[in-house]
Parts: C-alpha cells; structure tokens; sequence
C-alpha cells in the first residue's frame, strides 16, 4: 500500500516514468481531451503540478471534471459529479472539438508512423489480422480539431514505430492533406516512450528524437525504431521522476493502482 516504510525507495515503474513525463509536457497548456488509461494519469499529476488550472474533457461529453478518484472508463459516473458540463455527442465534436477548443488531444496507439498517423485497428493484414484493436473511437476528430496531440505508448519497438503502418486508423495532417483534407490542429507533437521524447513542428515534419531517458542511448531507440529516426541537434536527457512526484502519483492520483503496473 502507498505510504508505507521504503515507498520512496521503490523502483519506479515504466507507468510511472511515462505518467511523470507525460504530465510535464502539459505545462502551460489549459484543455485537454484525454483519453483513459496514461493520459488520465497524466492530466491529474498535471493539474497537482505544473498545470493547476488545467480542463479535463473526456470523450463521453464531461467537460471541466473533478472525479473524486481515477475512473476507471469514460462512462464512469464518478466524472459527472462536480463536473462543469456534461454535454452530448453532437455538441461535443460539433463545438468542443471543432470549435477549436482543445489545446491538447491525448491518444495512444498500437502503431505510429514518422509523420504521427495512428493505427489502432489491426495488426497484420486486413483480412487476417494477428490482432484486431478497438478502432478509432473519437481518435480521427481529436487528431484533426485538438490544437495537437500528445501520444503514449507503452512499447518502443520497431512494430510499434512503423515505417508503414498496418492500417492507418488516425491520419494525420500530412496524410490527410495528401487527400485533399485540411485539418485545424497539428497533430502529433510529442511522443512518449519507454525509452524517451519524439517531437515533431507540425505539418512536413517528421518525428525526431528529442529527449532519452536515464540509462537509455540513442542507438537504443533508433535500434527500436522502424525508420531512420532523426535526432534533435541539442538531445535532452529526461530528468528522473521526482520524490515529490512520485508521492503525489502514488498516493494522491493512483493510490489503489487503478493504471499504475
């Protein structure tokens, strides 16, 4: 149980590692349209740290929430209490999303490509596929109308990081301009892995190797990586989650191990 003797001396996990980053990414920014899982990890470590005004809407039309503890889906009645809205469908994605209102899109993926396209629907061919994913859910609007998204993602393999994906559930801004479609948003701007930060400027750039993590080389990630991962000029290494941090994820955000592994 959290609080216990040698609690701060326990190791910190990957979910943990990935949660504090995540979280440190959200600095400055005020909407976030998260996703359940990590990113519900994320915004809450945010909002007790580096982001305390920050909004958290989720994709069942809760707007502005305050759960008492982590839910444990998006339908979780424990978002609607002391919510600030709760609206439908129709005015979620028609006005929320495509009003423009969301600094951030918070997804994850079985596979991203270098210009930030997602699959989450099969992995293998089509027709046969050795794992079939949940689709896309909101992710395709969340990608086009968020001002960017954030990605996370749990495995850092060259299957993961796909120099073509399987299929291509979430396009996006490159790709679906190639179709003739302009999106309002970004896309993805930062990833974060197991083994550190990919980041991209927007539309023609390409995923680039930004920050590792502790212990981690570049040869490592690139070694993960299925194209030719590009590195930033001036490569960051992630500083260690904090004792402070780690207490409030812990204790505070995720006391009963809701998503911490």
């Amino acid at each position: 149980m959290s609080g216990q003797p040698g609690e701060e001396t326990r190791p910190v996990t990957p979910s943990e590692l990935l949660s504090v980053v995540a979280a440190r990414e959200l600095a400055g920014r005020r909407t976030v349209f998260a996703g359940i899982g990590l990113p519900t990890l994320a915004t809450e470590l945010a909002r007790l740290t580096v982001a305390p005004g920050i909004e958290v809407v989720y994709e069942s039309g809760v707007c502005g929430a305050h759960p008492s503890h982590l839910p444990e889906t998006i339908a979780d009645a424990v978002l609607i209490t002391g919510a600030e809205a709760v609206v439908s469908m129709a005015t979620l994605f028609g006005s929320v999303l495509q009003g423009g209102h969301i600094d951030v899109g918070f997804l994850g993926a079985a596979q991203i490509d270098r210009w930030g396209s997602l699959n989450t629907s099969v992995i293998g061919e089509w027709e046969r596929p050795s794992v079939r994913l949940p689709g896309s859910g909101g992710a395709v609007e969340v990608m086009a109308n968020a001002r960017e998204v954030f990605v996370v993602m749990r495995r850092h393999t060259p299957r993961s990081f796909a120099d073509v994906l399987d299929f291509c559930t979430t396009p996006g801004p490159d790709r679906a301009l190639a179709d003739g479609i302009r999106p309002l948003g970004a896309g993805v701007t930062r990833v974060i892995t197991e083994l550190g930060v990919l980041a991209r400027a927007g539309v023609g750039d390409e995923l680039r190797l930004v920050a590792v993590h502790p212990g981690v080389s570049v040869e490592q990630v690139r070694a993960a990586t299925g194209w030719e991962l590009k590195t930033a000029d001036r490569l960051a290494t992630t500083a260690p989650p904090t004792s402070a941090e780690l207490r409030l994820l812990r204790d505070d955000v995720d006391p009963n191990r809701v998503y911490l592994r």
